[in-house]
């Protein structure tokens, strides 16, 4: 976690000179993240470096955000040939570690966040690219590719895709397209400090598409454990508040099955391609949700093909499966 190389020269030219640069974190990306600390101010520099990412998205999205009156982080500064950008600090509280803190916080915080996804479904979607069919089922099929192979199971890839096809259909009509953040969970919610709006992070692969999704996010929480009469209640408030009805309760549990499979196999690329063992671990929640959706009638062709093709004990960290 050093500084990239051309940090210090950066921040001379956004006016914060000397300013110690301390590590922050990574994430599961090439991006990386330092706390600027200058006198009695700070801000946070991101490194997204070029070729591998790009922060043109981050910084179109943040400023839809906040023009919207949303609290993504201000863009303080940017070097768009380094891939660096300097933001504004939402401080260390995030939603994760908040609530788990202090259990009881737990209901009005997630009624926080379900109200400010019923915020944004209520502004057009941002001028960004549509969740198409093409990218959903290029998702799912992230855990056939490397979840499958990895736990030594030869499964059928056509069957896989044309049950999804099949499940997928009533998602994409039927509904007015909203930015969809993709990454909407207490890791990436901040509560900050003096004020009453939940900071927001890690949006920049938003998508137009179906408002259910970021919901998901929220109450499927891969990194985080959401109770099932917790994310009940959830539903049934974003549902009473904004009258949706039962093709919302569809498209919930399909769009909470795909994303749970697209993130079993990214955790699995994770350790399998790019050496980080600590994401298997994590896999036996994303199965506990997905088969949780997989209960739902419209997703009976996909479940199917789970009940054909993946055992039950083959369910689970793919690591610890294959006793590595």
């Amino acid at each position: 976690m050093n500084p990239p190389p051309a940090a210090p020269d950066f921040l001379i030219a956004a006016g914060w000179d000397g300013a110690e640069i301390r590590p922050l974190a990574g994430d599961a990306s090439f991006r990386r993240y330092f706390r600027v600390v200058h006198h009695d101010r700070s801000a946070i520099l991101m490194d997204a470096p070029p070729p591998h990412e790009d922060p043109r998205p981050f910084i179109s999205i943040a400023r839809w955000l906040t023009g919207n009156g949303f609290a993504a982080p201000a863009i303080l500064a940017e070097n768009l040939d380094h891939g660096l950008v300097l933001l504004e600090d939402f401080g260390d509280a995030r939603l994760r570690e908040t609530v788990d803190a202090a259990p009881e916080s737990e209901l009005r915080f997630y009624e926080e966040a379900v109200d400010l996804l019923i915020r944004l479904g209520q502004h057009q979607a941002a001028d960004i690219r549509p969740y198409t069919l093409a990218e959903y089922q290029r998702e799912a099929a992230l855990l056939p590719e490397w979840y499958t192979p990895a736990v030594g199971l030869s499964v059928d890839m056509q069957g896989y895709a044309d049950a999804w096809d099949q499940v997928l259909a009533p998602v994409l009509t039927g509904h007015t397209p909203v930015t969809v953040l993709r990454d909407y969970h207490a890791e990436n919610i901040m509560l900050i400090e003096g004020s009453e709006s939940l900071g927001l992070l890690d949006f920049q692969d938003a998508l137009a598409g179906h408002p259910a999704y970021d919901l998901v996010s929220l109450l499927q929480d891969a990194r985080r454990d959401v109770a099932p009469d917790l994310e009940t209640a959830m539903l049934d408030r974003y549902k009473r508040i904004t009258g949706a009805g039962d093709s919302f309760d569809v498209a919930y549990h399909v769009l909470g099955a795909q994303r749970n499979a697209k993130i079993i196999g990214i955790f699995t690329r994770l350790w399998k391609r790019d050496g980080k063992p600590r994401y298997p671990g994590l896999c036996p929640r994303v199965w506990g949700y997905l088969e949780r959706d997989l209960k739902h009638p419209a997703l009976k062709p996909v479940a199917d093909w789970f009940d054909a093709h993946v055992p039950a004990a083959l369910r689970g960290d793919p690591l610890a499966i294959v006793g590595e």
